[in-house]
């Protein structure tokens, strides 16, 4: 299991509370997170140069290209996060 540190947050979070924790910052409520979503997710939790890591991110996992992380895409969206060697930190 691979935990993830986060300034903001009182203990490392498994891959399921990561996947929750994200699909927190759908604001617009559609079940989809959109790079600003994520940027400000990343941000939120202290990541540095967050729009940075949010382009890569969107990059690498929304796999049709249409700009917005779905429900299979956000099992990418982790499973990037872990090979990258993401830490939030």
């Amino acid at each position: 299991m691979h935990t993830f540190e986060t300034k903001n947050l009182e203990k490392p979070l498994s891959e399921e509370e990561l996947k929750c924790l994200l699909k927190k910052y759908d604001k617009t409520g559609d079940g989809k997170l959109n790079r600003q979503e994520l940027k400000v997710a990343f941000k939120d939790l202290g990541i540095w140069f967050c729009g940075l890591r949010a382009y890569q991110a969107m990059h690498n996992a929304d796999k049709n290209k249409d700009g917005l992380i779905v429900n299979d895409e956000m099992d990418v969206l982790v499973e990037f996060a872990m090979k990258w060697g993401f830490k939030l930190v």
